[in-house]
């Protein structure tokens, strides 16, 4: 397996304490080129974790102190991005379905095979690096968008409603001709090409608000 640049920059993060799982994970994530930084308890973890921190998490269900679940309902309250794949033991599995139903990516039951684990993990770093372009092409695009003077930001909001240049020019009391100016400097400011590209740049700036 060969990560890309992006996975690279990815971290894998082991929380589990049983040492020898964890010291058996870091070499295995570590022998594909996987970066790895591994934790021997839930408030271990909580205290390095930041809301910029990339890559995805590995998580025991069942841990002394703060198990993998209360610090998975913590991190979600934090608005932590971080795709969670659970390690459960056969007692465990009602938990970890309780926790893919709150948007966990998956669980696997130990004694685990070691490609299955590989293939998760592999799932959760693309999935992480997808979901981090989509905020940030979300972000990208509300930032032009207040770029707009408030007349340009009138006339993108009727040209996504559907509108055509001669009723946004009766909508806003202005020529036709004016709107085609405004139309051209929406489209140059928004960095888009063709109209489909204005409305899609538009629309992904739902998922950026609600972030």
């Amino acid at each position: 397996m060969s990560p890309s640049d992006n996975a690279a920059k990815q971290l894998v993060h082991i929380v589990d304490d049983d040492e020898a799982l964890r010291d058996s994970l870091v070499w295995l994530l570590e022998s594909t080129g996987l970066a790895v930084s591994a934790y021997a308890s839930a408030e271990e973890f909580l205290a390095a974790w930041r809301p910029d921190i990339t890559g995805c998490l590995v998580l025991d269900v069942r841990m002394p102190g703060m198990s993998g679940l209360e610090l998975y309902e913590k991190l979600n309250g934090m608005h932590s991005t971080l795709p969670v794949i659970f390690i459960t033991g056969h007692g465990d599995v009602p938990m970890a379905v309780s926790a893919l139903k709150k948007g966990a990516v998956d669980f696997i039951e130990k004694p685990f095979n070691d490609r299955d684990m590989l293939k998760l993990i592999e799932q959760c770093l693309a999935q992480e690096r997808s979901q981090r372009e989509a905020r940030r092409q979300g972000a990208e695009a509300q930032r032009r968008i207040e770029q707009l003077t408030p007349r340009e930001r009138e006339v993108l909001d009727l040209i996504v409603a559907g509108r055509l240049n001669k009723q946004i020019a009766d909508d806003l009391g202005i020529s036709i001709k004016t709107v085609e100016v405004h139309r051209a400097r929406v489209m140059e400011k928004m960095g888009a090409n063709s109209l489909a590209e204005l409305v899609q740049h538009v629309l992904i700036t739902s998922p950026a608000k609600a972030g």
